[in-house]
Parts: structure tokens; sequence; C-alpha cells
């Protein structure tokens, strides 16, 4: 009898999280509630529905009535708003971590404060949580050149500022904080930590995990890391499992602290965390340190793993809700990936919206769409980050050849970043690491 899975999301992560279930052995009918209609899950599914997001008991008696047994949440915003909780209490396996474990995510000021009393906090920055300005300036000062304001709640990856990139003077922070107190937000200020970012995802059943190969992901807009922040410009992996900045050392305690954050939420909330445990690194002269931590695959990174992956991605989902995970459940090929995104002219600040675009000349192993609705047989781009284009090769080089060609067959309105994955910009990368670490 066929799995009956709901996916929960409609974006080019969804989109890569139905191709993949698509592909297993046990050839699953597959649901889609999504914000919008995604013309490639459509195509995949037997059944797709547009709605909130975040509306737990809609969600849940659909998926009752369809006779799912296992759904899926792709974004942040449902797992803030307790959808995994009302699908779970109908019966129905999430993977997706309930509400107050995905505070892992939608508080950043849970996720430092449950490094600092678990004992991880050597992988923590200096750091406090404010919600007025009083004792701002004072922290700022004592900081000096050397820090980062977080919005301390959910904002698409756009709620973080770095001294030095978006913020040059301490005045320029203090308007920063202002804003996010006039919003209404609490917000975080910590140590800017020097170093290369990445990404370790880990498949979680609470206390059993499977690690994912890092990847390094590119939020900002435009070429050589400049320009506003984004949801992700593009993202790689190499063949080797690691990264090339990367020690085997520093992957494996990038995954040994997954494992006690893991441990650490249940100790905290009596709760077992299944789902996509995404941690997010700074590799730093002293170590490996958190950055942040999401409760979901990231987008773009979802995109590289799951055209990546060689086992069934059924099976790791139901070793998910059953919580028993072991190094062989989910499988990567020994490939290197490059995702690079095709995204509107003007995005991030004026995307242009409503545009028509053509992938048609397109031959990519991964062809994920975004912010994609269909109008007359012809596909039209609504706002946000449009397409994800992935390729692989034997190594990083070929890879990006391939997707750097293919990207570019897209025909529209579009831009994307050439330089996410190539020889020069991975080059800066290592020499950056070499330098920190004499």
């Amino acid at each position: 009898m066929s799995r009956k899975i709901l996916i929960v999301g409609s974006g080019a992560r969804e989109h890569a999280i139905a191709a993949a279930l698509s592909r297993s052995p046990q050839f699953p009918t597959l649901y889609v509630w999504g914000s919008g209609e995604n013309p490639g899950m459509r195509d995949l599914a037997a059944a797709t529905r547009v709605g909130s997001l975040t509306d737990g008991k809609a969600i849940s008696e659909w998926a009752k009535s369809l006779g799912v047994d296992l759904a899926v949440i792709g974004p942040e915003a449902p797992l803030e708003a307790g959808v995994s909780d009302a699908l779970w209490s109908v019966r129905i396996p999430v993977v997706g971590p309930k509400k107050t474990l995905a505070r892992l995510e939608s508080s950043k000021s849970f996720t430092r404060d449950l490094l600092m009393k678990h004992g991880i906090a050597y992988a923590c920055p200096q750091f406090r949580r404010f919600d007025s300005m009083e004792g701002v300036a004072g922290f700022l000062s004592e900081l000096g050149d050397l820090y980062v304001i977080k919005a301390d709640g959910l904002m698409g990856g756009k709620g973080v500022k770095v001294a030095g990139d978006h913020l040059h003077t301490h005045q320029e922070a203090l308007a920063w904080c202002e804003e996010l107190i006039r919003e209404g937000g609490a917000f975080v200020i910590e140590e800017k930590m020097i170093g290369e970012e990445f990404s370790l995802i880990s498949f979680c059943g609470g206390s059993t995990l499977c690690h994912t190969p890092p990847v390094q992901d590119h939020k900002r807009a435009f070429e050589g890391d400049t320009g506003p922040n984004t949801g992700g410009m593009g993202s790689y992996s190499d063949a080797d499992h690691s990264l090339p900045f990367l020690s085997r050392s520093d992957v494996e305690a990038a995954q040994a602290i997954n494992a006690q954050v893991a441990e650490a939420l249940f100790s905290e909330t009596g709760e077992r965390y299944k789902g996509m445990l995404y941690g997010g690194f700074m590799a730093t002269a002293n170590g490996i340190k958190v950055v942040e931590y999401n409760a979901r695959f990231g987008d773009p990174e979802c995109e590289n793993l799951l055209t990546l992956i060689e086992s069934d991605l059924v099976e790791g989902f139901n070793a998910v809700v059953e919580d028993s995970l072991n190094a062989q459940t989910v499988r990567f090929r020994r490939k290197a990936s490059v995702c690079k995104y095709a995204v509107p002219e003007g995005y991030p600040d004026r995307p242009l919206k409503g545009f028509r675009f053509s992938i048609e000349r397109v031959r990519s192993e991964g062809l994920y769409l975004g912010a994609v609705d269909i109008k007359d047989g012809v596909l039209v781009g609504t706002g946000s980050r449009t397409v994800a284009v992935v390729c692989t090769g034997n190594t990083l080089a070929e890879a990006e050849a391939k997707a750097e060609r293919e990207i570019c067959k897209i025909e529209g309105p579009l831009f994307h970043r050439t330089d996410v994955g190539t020889e020069a910009l991975i080059a800066r990368r290592v020499e950056h690491m070499r330098a920190l670490r004499g």
C-alpha cells in the first residue's frame, strides 16, 4: 500500500523534497499544502491546496481527510506556529519539530541560553539579549567594532546585520536597534566571529542522528559577497563530504555539537526533536563556533543535498519519526554539487513581479521552482527567488561549470551570482582560513 505523504510549503526547498520523495522505490503518494501552487510540485502531487502555512487546524484536518500517514514541514513559519503539534494531535507523524523545540530557530536568545546552560558554551560568542535600548550603547562600546545584531525572531534570513558589512558606526547600529524595538521585537547583540561560515544539517530523531555533508551558502545578493542579505543566492558541497577550507576535525566538531544540542533540547523540554537540525557554524582560529540554529532544511542547502541523496528519503524520514537513524540510513553520492539561484531583477529590495520566463532549454540534475506561478501554460515569477539550478560533478570546478552553463539558459528578466562555487571564490575562503589559523 502506497505511503501518503503531505509536504507543507511550496518553494524550491519543498520542490526538492517532493522530487526526492518521488524517486523512492516505495512510490509514495504526495500531497502539498502551500502558500502558492508551485507548478513543479503540482506535477508530482496527487493533490495540492493553497492556504495559510500557519493554519494548523486546517492543515491537519485536510491531512486526516486524505489518510496521510507522514507529514514533512519545509519552512520555518509553520514550525513556529505549532503546525507540527496540530498534525501529531491527529496521530500524523511529522518531520519537523513541535513548537517548543522550534524555538531553536524562532528565538536567538533561547538557543544561546540553551548552549550556555548545557555545557556547549565553548561554541558560543559573547552575547546579550535586549528588549529596550537600556544598556545597548554600553555593550556595543564593550564589543568595539566586532558585533552582530540579530532580531530575536523569524525574519526570513534578513534579520541579521553585521558590523563592517551592514553597519559601519555605532550610530547606525543604535538606529537599527531602535527600528527593531519600534517593530515590537527584541534582539540579541553578539560578538562578531571571524572565519568562514558553513551549514551542517542532521536528520534527527531525537536521540539518533544522521549527518549530511556540510554546505556553504551565499547570503549576499551580489558578486564578491556584496549587497544586502537574501534568503540565499546559492551554495556548494564537495565530493569528499567536507569543504575545501575545513579539516575533518572541523566537520566532526560540528557533528558533535548537533548531537549535543539534540540532547540539550530533550533535557530542557522533555520532548524529542524530530526533524532536520540545521547548525549554522563558523570555522574560526579557535575552533568551530555556532552562528545560529534553524529547525528545518536550509534553502538552498536542501537543493544540494537532495540532489545528491542516493538512499530512500521515505526510509530516512520514517527513521526520523521512529528515532531509529544510523550512519547508513541516509546516504549521499561522493560528488561535488553547486546550486545557483536565478532571482528577479531588483531582488531583494525591489524585485520585479509578474514576469514571464522559460526553463525549457535547461538540462540539470536538479531544477527546482521557487516563487513561481503558471498562467495560460507559461511560468510567471512572483517576486522572490525564482529557480534553483543544481549540477553535480567529480570536482567542484566541473559542477560549477555545468551549473553556470545551465542557469544561463533560463530566459527572462532574472540574474544570478556567477561566482558561487568558482575556483577563485573558494581559493579566497581557503586562504582566509589558512591565514587565521597560521
